[in-house]
């Protein structure tokens, strides 16, 4: 880019020249986070499944009376 002083509309040159690098950088970051996602989409798929956690049993009921000390 040449010097932007020298443009009809200064101000506006500058400004789009900044939106322009901005646009551009946030599309690079987004282009690079859609591919980790695809490249962990295909690793998952790809790996074999997790084993499933067992249901732990649960807990039987106390049946056993308490016996209060006498004060």
């Amino acid at each position: 880019m040449g010097n932007p002083w020298m443009s009809k509309n200064p101000f506006m040159s500058m400004w789009l020249s900044t939106a322009n690098r901005v646009a551009g950088s946030l599309r690079g970051q987004a282009a690079a986070q859609a591919k980790r996602q695809v490249t962990a989409v295909i690793t998952e798929a790809a790996s074999a499944p997790a084993p499933k956690a067992r249901a732990r049993p649960k807990p039987k009921p106390k049946t056993t009376a308490r016996i209060k000390p006498k004060r």
